[in-house]
C-alpha cells in the first residue's frame, strides 16, 4: 500500500484510501477567486505534513480534489489551504462555513527538502497561486529563521487584485533579513509597484550562485522555462531548483494515470522535483 510519506505499507496506522472526516474552523476570501480554509483534524492532532505537500479533501455529494497544504508545518492544531474556485469539488470548497465537515486524506507527496535549504540563501519564485504551497516553505523558514541565511521572495501576478496574503507579504518585507518583491503584469492606476513578468524582478537581486542552493519554484508551466533560463544566467545548476508540478495530480496514490510523466506518477514520486531531475522529464514543463 502507498502511504503518505513513502514509508513501507504497515508502518501507518490509518488506510490512506478513506477520508478521515475533519472541520471547517475558519474561512476567509483572499481574492475574487481565492478562499483561505482553516481545517482542524479530531482531537485538533497536528496533520505532520512538510512544505510541498498536500492532502485529498472530500465534500461529500461533488467529489475529492488534491489541494497543497500552505501551512507552514510549525502551526499547531489545525493547518489551511488556499482553495482557487475552478471545478466542482473547489465550488464546494468556496461554500463551506466553519464547523462544516470535508474528508482529508494524507499528506501526500514528498515536499520541498528543507533540510537542505538550511545555511543557504533560499530563492523563493512564486507564480500566482503558486505562492499558496510555497507560503508553507517561507513561513517555515520565518519560524526557524536563524537556521537560514538570505530569503528572497520573488512573487508575481496578473493584477494586484489577484495578490494572495497581502498583509502576510507587508510583514515578510518589514524583516530586515528578508528581501520580498512583488510584480504585475498589468497595472491599474492604485498599483505603484513594479510592473512587468516575474522574470523582469531578477535584475532588483544579489545573488550568490555559490550559496543559492535551492530554488523553490511554483507557478504555471511557462513561467518555469523562463525562469529556469534566468536562473542559468546567474549560474544557478539544475541541481539547484526544485519546483513542483502538482498541477496534474488527481488520485493522489498512483493508481489513476492523471498524473503521470513519462514513467512517473507526480502525486507520488513529487510534486517537487530537481531540475535535474526536470530535464529528464521530457513531458514535464
Amino acid at each position: 500500500m502507498i502511504t503518505p510519506d513513502g514509508a513501507p505499507s504497515g508502518s501507518l496506522p490509518h488506510n490512506v484510501y478513506a477520508p478521515e472526516m475533519a472541520q471547517v474552523v475558519r474561512v476567509e476570501d483572499m481574492s475574487w477567486q481565492d478562499r483561505l480554509v482553516e481545517i482542524e483534524l479530531p482531537e485538533a492532532r497536528d496533520l505532520g505534513h512538510r512544505p510541498g505537500q498536500f492532502v485529498q479533501v472530500s465534500v461529500f455529494g461533488y467529489g475529492e480534489a488534491p489541494i497543497s497544504v500552505c501551512s507552514s508545518p510549525a502551526k499547531q492544531g489545525s493547518f489551511e489551504l488556499c482553495v482557487r474556485r475552478l471545478g466542482n469539488v473547489t465550488r464546494a470548497l468556496h461554500q463551506l462555513a466553519p464547523e462544516d465537515s470535508v474528508g482529508i486524506r494524507g499528506p501526500f507527496g514528498n515536499g520541498f527538502p528543507m533540510d537542505h535549504l538550511a545555511g543557504r540563501d533560499c530563492l523563493v519564485v512564486a507564480g500566482g497561486i503558486g505562492l499558496a504551497p510555497l507560503r508553507s516553505v517561507i513561513n517555515s523558514i520565518l519560524a526557524d529563521r536563524d537556521r537560514y541565511r538570505r530569503l528572497i521572495v520573488l512573487h508575481g501576478t496578473r493584477r494586484a487584485e489577484d495578490i494572495l496574503f497581502a498583509e502576510e507579504i507587508a510583514a515578510w518585507q518589514e524583516d530586515p533579513r528578508n528581501e520580498v518583491l512583488v510584480t504585475v503584469d498589468e497595472p491599474t492606476p492604485q498599483w505603484t509597484g513594479h510592473v512587468g513578468v516575474i522574470t523582469t524582478l531578477f535584475p532588483k537581486v544579489d545573488v550568490d550562485p555559490a550559496n543559492t542552493v535551492v530554488v523553490a519554484m511554483v507557478g504555471p508551466p511557462v513561467m518555469y522555462r523562463f525562469v529556469v533560463l534566468e536562473l542559468r544566467k546567474l549560474g544557478i545548476g539544475n541541481d539547484q531548483m526544485y519546483m513542483s508540478l502538482e498541477r496534474r495530480m488527481k488520485c493522489g496514490v498512483g493508481k489513476c494515470g492523471h498524473c503521470q510523466i513519462d514513467n512517473r506518477c507526480v502525486c507520488v514520486d513529487g510534486p517537487v522535483f530537481s531540475g535535474t531531475e526536470i530535464v529528464e522529464m521530457h513531458e514535464a514543463v
